[in-house]
């Protein structure tokens, strides 16, 4: 029987489009297509009985099997490996990046499996369920077979001595290999009704394999990074980039839809969409790193966004949309699915996508503001948006974590919007645009005062979450980043000492206390992974590198055997939430890369060790 794996315990493969999970049994048991967005083929991980999975194992009757998973180095080829006393066998999992970024339902999902030592008898099992498992399919067997449900066709196709058996509108397969031989199952959707894709073998299953590696490799050559955590790095930009949807540059907040962030609770959202937050703050990391491609692909995603216009509530921008611009993202219930470990409900669609988040201007105007070539239709966009923020910017809001407990005057938010007029203003100067500037300057230090002024608590000696409050926001911890305050100014000093007391737990931090700011839910969460790394990266620029670095180096501790994060971490140390979360990974990129730089810069100092016991205490 199917039982549920650690939601950590997975990798990730996809072409840019679309991307699947396989776990480190063998099982494929996340899969969407043709889009991230699209409904599940595979969704085993929110219904162990009726998801659906793709699996292949080693029989059981070979006795105790170990099992191993790995990425093949700076690549998204993942390698599964079986070990018994009989054999040792592995499966190549890949999808090879599409040349052509142009929409389309033909994805391929090759499983190369080889076995280099013995012999071993593998069994597959191919068990889809289409549209959520709401769908019902149908099969036709001959030597290859094709799945068809609504819309959209899978077709499995074998090379080696592999003989495929129906089971109830299923496959299986009891296969045994030597050392030395390979079997490839290669699964590949379509269009309903369309042309079978081309019958694989040996040389092009494997000619594939290598023009994927060759793909990652080479776009890896374009990173900058030549720090100390160069591989942690890597495999970051990697993911990033694997959730990035190449036919219009839009990047997801992650792969998953419905994973909880308490277990047997109902804090389970869809992620599989672009937010305007999400997605610049990741193109941003990848800029950082020297992917400039992404980022100008983003931006002239965002101006599409802002040429359409403004949206149903009359702002410029909604704060998430489809990966193709679509905002329709109604939320419903899978109430047929039992959710993961009984996790419920499940969740597609957002509700959230019809809040008002004013900090999303802000993030917006810094992934524009990023380019050296504002094309000009660009920028009557962009000012139509400044424009509006004029008139929007002191508003009450939902915030940054949207929460469902009503709208408050959140300090992110706030700070969101300074960042949107100070890159405006430096944007119009630098580049000579027609701007009113005047008005804009105006907003930019009414906000920088009002800040100061309602934001910060001097009973707490901090800034707090919301201007009534005395709580704490770890979104806060981007306020030196954003060019708000000095990483070293007192306030912010006094802040980060506020959140250290009250949000750090050995290095995780909390979001916030949602029992001191209800937001509208029942249940607990894990701290948030995200706002870990803004807590490294905070240390470090403050010139708490002892800190910094231990606490870098603990929470590369909580990264799963292959790398990946998801959105928090539990109390045991489990990883909670969707996964792998865009989030988490672009965050510590930011922190790896703040470390090496106030590092380099602690070593060209004299005596570069000095006070490091005072400060570890």
């Amino acid at each position: 029987m199917y039982a549920y794996p650690p939601i950590a315990d997975h990798g990730m493969v996809g072409d840019l489009q679309t991307a699947a999970l396989v776990s480190s049994a063998g099982a494929v048991d996340w899969w969407c297509a043709p889009r991230f967005d699209s409904p599940s083929l595979f969704a085993a991980l929110l219904d162990a009985e009726r998801g659906g999975s793709c699996t292949i194992t080693a029989d059981p009757a070979a006795g105790e099997v170990t099992t191993k998973q790995l990425y093949l180095s700076d690549t998204a080829v993942l390698i599964t490996r079986f070990m018994t006393a009989g054999g040792v066998g592995e499966i190549a999992d890949f999808m090879e990046p599409l040349r052509d970024p142009v929409a389309t339902d033909r994805h391929r999902l090759v499983r190369v499996v080889r076995v280099v030592r013995g012999s071993m008898t593998f069994d597959l099992a191919c068990r889809p369920r289409f549209d959520y498992a709401r769908a019902e399919h149908t099969l036709e067997l001959n030597t290859d077979a094709v799945f068809r449900g609504p819309g959209l066709d899978l077709h499995v196709q074998i090379s080696g001595p592999i003989e495929l058996h129906s089971e109830n509108s299923d496959l299986t397969a009891h296969f045994t290999l030597q050392a030395g031989r390979t079997a490839a199952i290669v699964l590949t959707t379509a269009e309903s009704n369309s042309a079978p894709p081309p019958a694989p073998d040996a040389e092009s299953v494997f000619a594939a394999f290598d023009r994927c590696c060759r793909f990652w490799h080479t776009w890896l050559r374009g990173s900058s990074y030549r720090g100390r955590w160069r591989d942690m790095v890597n495999r970051s930009a990697i993911t990033l980039k694997l959730l990035t949807y190449a036919p219009t540059g839009a990047p997801i907040a992650a792969l998953t839809a419905g994973l909880p962030e308490q277990v047997g609770g109902e804090r389970n959202w869809d992620y599989r969409y672009t937010w305007i937050r999400d997605a610049s703050l990741s193109v941003r990391a990848l800029h950082d790193l020297g992917f400039t491609a992404e980022a100008q692909a983003f931006r002239r995603w965002l101006r599409d966004r802002l040429e359409a216009g403004a949206t149903a509530s009359g702002e410029p921008l909604q704060i998430m949309y489809r990966v193709d611009g679509d905002p329709e993202l109604t939320e419903e219930t899978l109430d047929h699915l039992a959710g993961y470990r009984n996790s419920r409900p499940v969740r597609i669609g957002n509700g959230a996508a019809g809040q008002i988040q004013l900090d999303i201007y802000g993030e917006a105007a810094d992934a524009l503001a990023q380019t050296t070539d504002i094309a000009v239709r660009g920028w009557q966009y962009f000012a139509r948006l400044v424009d509006w923020l004029c008139d929007n910017w002191d508003r009450p809001d939902e915030g940054v974590w949207e929460t469902r407990g009503g709208q408050q005057n959140f300090t992110y938010s706030r700070l969101m919007t300074w960042v949107a007029f100070d890159r405006a203003v430096r944007a119009a100067t630098a580049h000579a645009r027609p701007a009113d500037l005047p008005r804009w300057t105006a907003a930019r230090d009414a906000v920088f005062e009002q800040l100061l002024d309602r934001g910060w608590n001097a009973k707490r000696r901090a800034f707090t979450q919301h201007y009534d409050t005395e709580v704490l926001d770890a979104a806060l911890l981007l306020m030196p980043r954003m060019g708000f305050l000095s990483p070293r100014d007192p306030d912010w000093l006094s802040t980060l000492d506020a959140m250290e007391a009250e949000l750090v737990s050995d290095s995780l931090v909390y979001r916030y206390d949602p029992a001191a700011a209800p937001d509208g839910l029942a249940g607990a969460e894990g701290t948030f992974t995200l706002c870990s790394f803004l807590y490294v990266e905070a240390l470090a620029r403050a010139g708490r590198l002892t800190r910094a670095r231990y606490g870098f180096d603990k929470m590369l501790t909580y990264a799963n055997h292959v790398g990946l994060f998801a959105e928090e971490i539990g109390a045991s140390g489990e990883q909670l939430g969707n996964f792998p979360q865009a989030f988490t990974h672009l965050a510590q990129i930011a922190a790896a890369l703040a470390l090496d730089e106030e590092l380099d810069r602690a070593e060209s100092r004299p005596d570069p060790g000095a006070g490091v016991a005072a400060e570890f205490r």
